[in-house]
């Protein structure tokens, strides 16, 4: 080659690295940042959901104290008196969860355990699916659901069971959530090393009681997580109480007749009921910001049961 042709040859190549460097630097200083503020749209959202929620949070308490707060005397539409009693909507949440969670917690369970220990791959990659078709059902067909078809079934087996109820609703919403129980049960136990359960088969052990013994005890803490975030679930959510639980705010125990939930008092307001800037209109963002302060510190239980009793293989 000729030094005039070497020589252009090296300085095409120089001319070529010299772009691809400034195109490179280019990219690695601009997609970082563009990255930050992807990842951030998540926490500003967060923020301003919570700066909204205390600053008219604000207002309301401004007219109301705590003491009648956290009362239970509901009346807001009353034009003489309104009150605002937190407790019969709370009493209202907790029952129907409380009824979700003994339906979705050995029923989820109970399928964790045979799709993970003692189904066969083909059963387990058909019912899998099938079992999670449930989450994908929208919750308003659940509340149709547990209203037209649950409720009368159960008023057949309880004669004194109202129309609208808590029974049916904490049942159906049980059935919703029955897929992420099994779910992450199931992600749970199987994380859990396969040497483990050789060992215990070598020591005589069955299939149960490797099962209850050995998988169930060293997945506790995944299994724990996905009740509570499976209860958190309970909690917020909103069309099947809302179709099916009435909107009773009497403050009781009587789960066979009608009661109001934190969600379904924001659904009965948000529908026209309490005129904007009123003292009623800032009630729903009082009872959001309690009900967005259960579910977080039902979040932080999980987190912190995941980390406390999690097992490193």
């Amino acid at each position: 080659m000729k030094p005039l042709e070497h020589k252009k040859s090296l300085d095409i190549r120089e001319t070529i690295q010299s772009n691809m460097k400034k195109r490179r630097n280019t990219t690695d200083q601009i997609m970082p940042i563009f990255f930050l503020l992807t990842a951030s749209i998540s926490i500003f959202t967060t923020a301003g959901i919570i700066l909204i929620l205390i600053t008219d949070s604000i207002k309301f308490f401004s007219e109301v104290s705590f003491a009648q707060f956290f009362s239970t005397k509901l009346a807001p539409l009353n034009a003489n008196n309104p009150s605002f009693g937190i407790l019969p909507l709370i009493n209202g949440t907790v029952l129907t969860s409380l009824i979700a969670m003994s339906v979705a917690i050995p029923v989820g369970l109970t399928a964790a355990i045979f799709l993970s220990e003692f189904a066969s791959d083909r059963m387990r990659k058909t019912l899998k699916p099938m079992m999670e078709v449930l989450a994908g059902i929208p919750t308003i067909v659940y509340g149709f659901f547990a209203y037209s078809f649950v409720t009368p079934l159960l008023m057949k087996i309880i004669p004194t069971l109202g129309a609208k109820n808590v029974i049916s609703p904490g049942i159906v919403m049980g059935i919703m959530i029955i897929p992420m129980v099994a779910s992450l049960s199931e992600d749970a136990m199987n994380a859990v090393p396969k040497t483990m359960r050789e060992g215990a088969f070598g020591l005589g052990s069955t299939k149960l009681e490797v099962t209850l013994k050995v998988v169930l005890p060293a997945a506790v803490s995944g299994i724990m997580s996905s009740f509570v975030l499976a209860i958190s679930r309970a909690i917020g959510e909103t069309m099947i109480v809302a179709i099916a639980s009435g909107s009773s705010k009497a403050f009781s125990f009587d789960i066979t007749q009608s009661m109001q939930t934190m969600t379904a008092y924001i659904v009965e307001f948000t529908s026209g009921d309490a005129g904007s800037g009123t003292t009623g209109y800032y009630s729903l963002y009082a009872v959001g910001l309690l009900l967005f302060g259960f579910t977080m510190i039902m979040n932080l239980i999980a987190q912190y049961i995941s980390h406390k009793y999690r097992e490193e293989y």
